[in-house]
């Protein structure tokens, strides 16, 4: 009987596996899909000598996350590599800004947008060198991170106070326009808030944008190695040197809970595991309230909230097999992992409101991934495997374009729109659709099959805006792994802080399982030795039938 149950084997329920494994406790992990990684996966389905990323591929909060530093994971076998440059994204005159890890490279970029934007973007990487590590400390501590947030506010305070705190919520528009006279640097921060799903007139989009940037310039855009899929087997490794168990192809159907707590669970197959201390759920929030706990165990006021949560954009993606590298007609983007794909910021802004009025956007805002350019072992010499995904509604109410798309994702829609997004990519590289041998077309509903926490192509586990955020992720007074159900732990990127792939959902949902038993732990010694003062015997002093090793 394992002390811990966890749903999911994504990095967050392979992190907080892995972190309840030292502690020393017991350890199963239920995996519905029939190989463990989530959205962190690879394969050679597109051609069988390319590596292809099929969901997540570069990886800067998991290079910055302190959570996977300390899991140490090059230890069994992963290893990070780079592309030359960062990230590119050219224009169609021939200019283009480019994101080095190198602070004078990406300068140099932006001077050539405009005399002294160069020396802005330097002032932008000053702020981070004296509030990026208290920041990043604070984003992957548990919610309230208090000694970590004191410390940041004292930090802020010596950066400019509430003139700062003021440029981390501006829209990423004004942030730009504020900072930089050239398009190169405002194009930098509104395309990497367009990570998530931030418009450029979204508050606080500009500071995320200068998150992911700085992020980009520290840390670069890394890949593991041979794929994705590398990482997620570092992680399985270590965790099985500790002797915990991942069981693929089991779907978990129900959380079991008796008189409150969460006891175990039952799988597809008619299974109960019973867990001994806790069950960690790496899956979305509506999944685990609406599908896995009876609603009898639960608040009513939880399920008007979660009538209330939003998805982050839905995501259409296409991978191909190239045999050769991406033509591009700027000097930039051939030598960067990734390339972003829209003819200026007002641009970002119009394909963020066809989306926000619900109609597939006509000139998709395009992130292209260069894998081989990024990982020579991803493909043979001199060809490419590559990646674009753009985001589309999740309730389409028409098609922006001329191709009359209704958001069925037919096999005649898949088709149309991976050749819109070729389309797009052909007018920075002409000649980039003769290069292609094989394609894959991954439409939001073939993610969200492959991966159920990809609510219809969904990736960051529901939107990263700021009224879902901290205490109000998943839902209003959260902000916490704890649900309520006592035993039971939100461990996936539903939870704080957030989608993406650092590990903190799943290390902050072990953190509190751990702290909860052993004050549960410290509770009952007290009562034990209380009774053995008055001469009684200590026994199990919580009796039988309470539900802490109940039998689903």
């Amino acid at each position: 009987m394992p002390d811990a149950v966890v749903i999911g084997s994504g990095p967050n329920g392979l992190v907080a596996a892995n972190l309840l494994a030292d502690a020393g406790w017991a350890v199963e992990v239920f995996e519905a899909q029939s190989e463990p990684g989530g959205a962190v996966r690879s394969d050679r389905a597109v051609h069988p000598d390319y590596v292809t990323d099929i969901f997540s591929a570069f990886y800067p909060l998991a290079a910055a996350s302190p959570v996977l530093s300390r899991l140490d994971l090059a230890r069994d076998g992963l290893r990070w590599v780079h592309a030359p440059h960062v990230l590119a994204h050219p224009l169609l005159d021939g200019r283009c800004a480019v994101l080095d890890r190198d602070r004078d490279v990406t300068a140099g970029s932006l001077d050539g947008f405009a005399p002294g934007d160069g020396e802005a973007w330097m002032g932008l990487c000053h702020m981070w060198d004296r509030i990026g590590n208290d920041l990043l400390s604070s984003l992957f501590s548990p919610f309230p991170p208090l000694r970590a947030a004191g410390v940041l506010a004292w930090r802020l305070r010596a950066a400019g106070g509430l003139r700062l705190a003021r440029s981390m919520l501006l829209p990423v528009r004004r942030f730009g326009e504020e900072e930089f006279a050239g398009q190169g640097g405002r194009l930098l921060l509104a395309g990497n808030a367009l990570h998530a799903d931030f418009a450029p007139e979204a508050a606080g989009s500009g500071g995320f944008g200068w998150l992911m940037s700085m992020l980009g310039q520290s840390y670069g855009f890394p890949v593991p190695a041979g794929g994705s899929s590398a990482l997620t087997s570092a992680l399985v490794r270590r965790l099985s040197a500790r002797g915990a168990a991942v069981h693929c192809g089991q779907r978990v159907t129900e959380v079991v809970v008796r008189r409150g707590r969460a006891v175990g669970v039952r799988t597809a197959q008619g299974g109960a595991i019973t867990a001994r201390k806790a069950v960690l759920a790496d899956v979305s929030a509506p999944a685990l309230y609406q599908e896995l706990v009876g609603a009898e165990h639960l608040p009513p006021r939880i399920f008007d909230d979660l009538r209330r949560f939003q998805w982050d954009f839905a995501t259409f993606k296409v991978d191909w097999a190239l045999d050769g590298p991406v033509p591009w007609s700027a000097q930039g983007p051939d030598s960067a992992g990734t390339v972003h794909l829209a003819e200026g910021v007002d641009e970002l802004t119009r394909f963020a409101a066809q989306i926000a009025m619900g109609r597939i956007p006509d000139r998709p805002f395009t992130l292209v991934g260069q894998m081989t350019t990024s990982d020579a072992t991803r493909s043979p010499l001199g060809t490419e495997s590559a990646w674009a995904y753009t985001h589309v509604p999740h309730s389409v109410k028409g098609d922006a374009g001329a191709d009359d798309l209704t958001g069925r994702w037919d096999s005649r829609e898949q088709e149309v729109m991976a050749d819109r997004i070729e389309g797009h990519i052909e007018r920075y590289a002409p000649g980039f659709r003769n290069k292609i041998i094989s394609r894959r077309i991954l439409a939001p509903p073939a993610l969200h099959e492959a991966d159920s926490n990809l609510y219809d192509g969904a990736i960051n586990g529901g939107t990263a805006n700021l009224h879902q955020q901290l205490v109000f992720r998943p839902v209003p007074g959260t902000g916490r792994p704890e649900t309520p159900v006592h035993g039971l732990y939100l461990a996936s990127a539903s939870a704080h802080p957030g989608g993406g792939v650092h590990g903190a959902p799943g290390a902050n949902a072990a953190h509190a399982a751990l702290h909860a038993t052993r004050g549960s732990a410290a509770i009952l010694a007290a009562l034990q030795r209380s009774l053995a003062r008055h001469g009684r015997s200590g026994g199990n002093v919580l009796g039988p039938g309470n539900g802490d090793r109940a039998d689903p």
